[in-house]
């Protein structure tokens, strides 16, 4: 038997020989980095991809850094990339990564460095975690003669900060998104409103200021007031209160919301990233074009309280912290594409983009490549076809790509780019806007790996070269030979790529930390599986190890990346191993079924198609629909019901009557468990809708098949991954019999379509030669009679899987699509506020809990209040109003504010301590009076809602 190859361990996508100090060519030996002792200072699937990339270019002498939390403070979540590095004189120890404070973190930056000096390192990665995109720690690394494999500390100090990236946009003609970008400069100015209150202030604070700059008139109040706020970080000392920004936000959203009626503003700190430290404001205002001073007030009112959240998120509230914010205009229905770049300080090189506007709570979902080559040969087909709307719509695309392109390498030539960044923009169809650079290696670089390769050639000879596939590689070699390497060229690999993020999630995408993951299928073929190690198994035992996902990180486990000539290829491909993803565990919730209904839809759709950040939202309050729609259905019941309906239909004849509901009892099983399934998990009914959407047609109310129902059932088991397999649980696939009856079905129709000279989709012209009387095709009449007697028996109870048609009809579910010009319409009821939170009760309802009681949602640190310092949302006596908050849950580095469901009173607060205390799921906080007397549910008023909705359905189908 043929050794199956391990696609974990020996990826021919992602694991190659990278020592260039084996090339016959001496100018190529020369950029050699196995010298380089890097120590790597992150966490997460990056950490375990350079440990690959190093020991594949043949960097030996690389060590971690090892957070307590990894394996102290979360049980069963020591880092499984130890299992790989054996030696434990290259793992290092500190409490965390970052530190909670502004004290915390710059002792932790000492602590590192100290780590890598007494150690022999002489360089330090820190992958895509804040510590990438911190200035302070890159400069404190290259005073102490490190190097930093990243951008250099005056790159992150003009690119890395939201605010100074958004004005050096602006003085190299980059469009950037309108608002305001300084305004804790002019909260400043607010307090202290001239010259001489603001010079009186510097020598008051015994601030070391620029004497030049202080004498200089020149300069503006808020100009002046920037350059004292840099000198008082440099102290560690505050010039306002957090109060006093929140109250210049607040006038400032009050400004922009009077200057853009009917537009939101996004709030973001300036050192956020990854979803982190932004919040929209505003909601109310959306489509209001003459809103009152009482509208603009009322929305402007949340933005002190907001302004808090996104401070304490990237932990900015200590003093001395930078506390800047940016205020911008939220472009409402865009894209958000990003620009891959990659720089040595002289040169600046785009390597095209990927579009992650698949996102909800600012975290991406779904990446995919976006190049001009892939663009091109989409227009090419587009307009093969005929479809003049997608092609133009496809050109504009690219015109928009050359453009972001254009202006993100004169973006990186302005800051000195010398390592890889990414340029982010939002695009508003043939319009883009700047937002901010990312000074780090993204989570999502893959995707740009595996669509281009960098060539680097000799000046002296075009002959002699080397190619580099892994952003990871390129930036040690940065590090290492900077100022060598030449621009290199970009080289298509392959035609597209794609990302999708398995997350800690439930079916609602709200984080859900604390399972136990206890086992996970291989990978297949072309899939890379990017997880931190997780998959590496037992080396002791070859078994797999479990572990836990601990709630002290983001929600990410795993990134499953795939390729393919096309788009199309690689969504198809992703399909397959979204499918064949097997993951088993305690109290364990993934976004893997949601990934999968996903990618099915735009499959049955179209995968050019042009979603907005605001897509997945209203997707899922559709998913939630369909759940609460199917979860009246009961499909037993249905096929007992229909195997009546066929018995009374042959009443008068006792011999077919028999032969019927023979064929219907061996029919049962086989109809029934693929249908359960679907009604069961609302994703995998939204993938196979979308997927099956044009097999069916309505006429006169009863539903008419175009393929084949046989073939769409053999479809769907494959679909649900139930196909037979030898040696697979039955619970897992299709059951022998059923399997045997199946195949026998498609062969016998697939015999009279080439007797026919019949395609697949003809189906309905098959069935009508089959009910004429007069035999056709040139058969006699006794073979007639049998091949209409196989083909009624083999057609009959298919009506059922037509219920599922009918649960679309109810939802509306087709009225989500996509329009010739690749628009997506989101019908106007699914960004209905109410619904969406209902509907998300729906799919995740909430933990049991007792009438007098309010529980936690999920497991995360509880705290009773804002931040540090500030009064408890509620205190035991107070009345709450539904919809108030209560506590704030964080999981996965998100900060949530729990509402009150209900209004009450809290008599007793059950939690001790409100400053970070872990909770568990269902956990009671409070005991509470409700206002109102809770009815609870009747099961069997339920059940026979059930029996009358089945009853109703099947009316439409028979």
């Amino acid at each position: 038997m043929a050794k199956q190859t391990d696609f974990y361990t020996h990826n021919p996508l992602i694991h190659k020989d990278r020592r260039l100090s084996q090339s016959t060519s001496a100018w190529v030996r020369s950029f050699s980095c196995e010298a380089l002792r890097p120590l790597i200072v992150c966490r997460g699937p990056i950490r375990k991809e350079a440990m690959d990339v190093y020991d594949e270019m043949g960097i030996h002498g690389y060590g971690i850094l090892l957070s307590e939390k990894d394996s102290i403070v979360y049980p069963n979540a020591l880092s499984p990339e130890l299992r790989k590095l054996t030696d434990n004189r290259r793992v290092h120890r500190v409490p965390d990564y970052t530190g909670a404070s502004r004290e915390e973190r710059l002792e932790r930056i000492g602590q590192i460095i100290q780590i890598a000096l007494d150690n022999g390192y002489d360089s330090l990665f820190a992958g895509y975690g804040f510590m990438a995109e911190d200035d302070e720690f890159v400069a404190a690394i290259e005073k102490a003669g490190l190097r930093f494999i990243g951008p250099c500390s005056a790159t992150q100090r003009g690119a890395g900060k939201k605010d100074e990236a958004k004005r050096t946009a602006l003085t190299v003609k980059v469009s950037v998104t309108p608002g305001v970008d300084n305004v804790t400069a002019r909260t400043l100015v607010a307090k202290h409103p001239s010259r001489e209150a603001l010079l009186a202030l510097v020598t008051a604070e015994g601030l070391r200021c620029d004497s030049r700059l202080l004498a200089d008139e020149r300069l503006s109040l808020e100009q002046l007031a920037d350059h004292i706020l840099m000198a008082s970080y440099d102290k560690g000392i505050d010039l306002f209160s957090i109060e006093e920004l929140g109250r210049q936000v607040e006038a400032e959203c009050a400004a922009m919301f009077r200057s853009h009626p009917g537009s939101r503003i996004r709030l973001k700190a300036i050192g956020g990233g990854g979803g982190k430290g932004q919040r929209i404001l505003g909601a109310s205002l959306l489509g209001k074009k003459s809103p009152t001073d009482a509208d603009v007030a009322k929305a402007a009112a949340a933005a002190p309280g907001l302004v808090l959240e996104v401070l304490n998120e990237v932990k900015a509230v200590g003093v001395g912290d930078n506390k800047n914010v940016l205020i911008e205009l939220n472009i409402e229905q865009t894209r958000h594409n990003e620009i891959q770049l990659l720089g040595n300080g002289q040169w600046c090189i785009a390597l095209g983009g990927r579009d992650c506007s698949l996102q909800m709570h600012e975290q991406k979902l779904l990446e995919i490549s976006v190049t001009q080559e892939a663009l091109a040969l989409e227009i090419e087909k587009a307009r093969a076809a005929g479809q003049s709307e997608a092609a133009a719509a496809l050109e504009t695309d690219l015109q928009v790509l050359k453009r972001m392109e254009e202006e993100s390498e004169r973006f990186g030539q302005a800051v000195g780019l010398d390592s890889a960044s990414t340029f982010e923009c939002i695009v508003d169809r043939d319009r883009h806007y700047f937002m901010e650079v990312n000074t780090r290696i993204q989570v999502e670089h893959r995707v740009t790996e595996l669509v281009y390769s960098l060539r680097f050639t000799n000046p002296d000879d075009p002959q002699d070269f080397f190619e580099v596939e892994s952003l990871v590689e390129a930036m040690a070699l940065l590090a290492l030979h900077k100022e060598r390497l030449p621009r290199p060229e970009r080289l298509p690999r392959f035609g597209a790529a794609a990302e999708a993020r398995l997350n800690a999630t439930d079916c609602s995408l709200s984080p859900s930390a604390g399972g136990v993951i206890r086992y996970w299928s291989r990978p297949i073929e072309g899939e890379i599986r990017d997880d931190q190690g997780i998959s590496m198994l037992n080396p002791d035992t070859g078994l797999f190890m479990r572990y836990r996902v601990a709630g002290a990180y983001d929600s990410n486990i795993a990134l499953l990346l795939t390729k393919g000539d096309d788009r199309r290829a690689s969504y198809e491909h992703l399909a397959k191993v979204l499918r064949c993803t097997t993951l088993r565990g305690t109290d364990l919730a993934t976004n893997l079924d949601f990934h999968y209904g996903l990618v099915n839809w735009f499959l049955g759709n179209t995968v050019m198609a042009k979603p907005t950040t605001r897509f997945v939202v209203p997707y899922l309050t559709l998913v939630g629909c369909l759940k609460e729609e199917a979860a009246k259905i009961d499909p037993v019941v249905a096929f007992v019901t229909l195997k009546k309906h066929y018995t009374q239909r042959y009443a008068a004849d006792p011999e077919a009557k028999k032969a019927i509901a023979a064929v219907l009892d061996r029919k049962g099983t086989l109809l029934t468990r693929p249908m359960q399934r679907l009604l069961d998990n609302p994703h995998l009914l939204a993938g196979w809708l979308s997927l099956n959407r044009k097999n069916f047609r309505h006429d006169n109310g009863k539903l008419v098949w175009l393929r084949n129902p046989l073939v769409v059932l053999a479809e769907t088991y494959a679909y649900l991954n139930m196909e037979w397999r030898a040696g697979v649980p039955a619970a897992e696939i299709i059951w022998s019999h059923d399997n045997e009856l199946l195949q026998k079905a498609i062969a016998f129709y697939a015999r009279l379509r080439e007797h026919f000279s019949l395609g697949a989709a003809d189906f309905e012209e098959l069935n009508a030669l089959l009910t004429q009387d007069t035999p056709q095709g040139g058969y006699n009449a006794t073979d007639w009679a049998a091949i209409q007697s196989a083909h009624l028996g083999f057609e009959a109870g298919n009506e059922l899987l037509g219920l599922l048609f009918l649960i679309a009809e109810r939802t509306r579910f087709f009225d989500f699509h996509v329009e010739p010009n690749l628009e997506v319409v989101i019908p106007d009821e699914l960004n209905d506020a109410d619904l969406q939170a209902r509907m998300k009760k729906v799919l995740v309802p909430p933990p049991a809990t007792k009438a007098d009681e309010i529980v936690t949602p999920g497991g995360g640190m509880y705290y009773a209040q804002e931040a540090p310092g500030m009064p408890t949302f509620v205190r035991e006596g107070d009345h709450f109003e539904k919809g108030q908050p209560l506590f704030i849950l964080e999981v996965m580095k998100m900060f949530n504010k729990v509402l009150a469901p209900f209004s009450g009173t809290i008599d007793k607060i059950l939690i001790e301590g409100g400053d970070g205390v872990i909770v568990s799921k269902g956990q009671p906080i409070f005991k509470v009076t409700p206002d109102e007397r809770f009815v609870e549910s009747d099961p069997l008023a339920i059940e026979k809602e059930r029996r009358e909705t089945t009853a109703a359905y099947l009316q439409a189908i028979l």
